[in-house]
């Protein structure tokens, strides 16, 4: 049976809270989708996500990329802003550091061969993806790995011109925190959109 997962890194509960205000904030009176929340879908900084085999050992699959990664017990990433991805996404973009490339490199060495690649949509529009985001799409099924990678934490998705013009006027209208602190690991079941709809397993970053 295929399982729909991914790893992410959360943010703490300072900055959880902090997440699911800047949802609110930057939609204004419109609804962007998933709503995040403390009990269902968790803000989160996604590292991989995908359709998988039976065969993949989550807890063992996790243990590794802790193991494997050499984090600090808490990651302060600086934000780089709100931003709009094609189509109709809003994500509060983060600086994409060589510690998180790290990261994603060892949950795919861990992650990928347990890929069910017989479940990756094959109908999905790429006219407005790059050239690396087709190619990560192609190999892993996931838009965002290698040259693609692209660290963030999705506010949510709403029509496209509702979203184009909640990103174009968060400039005055919402206070964007500078630094978000990352403090644990989590392997999660997805949700609609992608979104971090049950906890499976969770660790510190790097346990003492």
């Amino acid at each position: 049976m295929t399982r729909w997962l991914g790893i992410a890194l959360l943010p703490s509960a300072e900055h959880q809270d902090a997440a699911i205000r800047l949802q609110r904030e930057v939609g204004g009176g419109q609804t962007l989708r998933p709503p995040l929340s403390q009990d269902g879908n968790l803000p989160h900084m996604t590292v991989f996500q995908g359709p998988f085999l039976d065969s993949l050992d989550t807890e063992a699959a996790l243990e590794h990329v802790v193991r494997a990664a050499g984090m600090p017990e808490r990651a302060d990433i600086l934000s780089t802003g709100i931003v709009y991805q094609p189509t109709g996404w809003v994500f509060l973009a983060l600086r994409r550091l060589p510690l998180l490339e790290q990261v994603q490199r060892v949950a795919l060495e861990a992650l990928s061969p347990h890929l069910d690649r017989s479940a990756f949509d094959a109908s999905k529009d790429v006219s407005r993806f790059s050239d690396s985001e087709r190619e990560s799409l192609s190999r892993y099924g996931y838009r965002y790995t290698g040259d693609a990678y692209a660290p963030h934490i999705t506010l949510g998705r709403a029509e496209e011109s509702v979203a184009r013009e909640m990103v174009q006027s968060v400039p005055g209208r919402v206070d964007v925190p500078e630094t978000w602190v990352f403090d644990r690991f989590s392997f999660y079941v997805m949700g609609e959109h992608g979104a971090h709809a049950e906890t499976l397993l969770t660790r510190a970053l790097n346990p003492l």
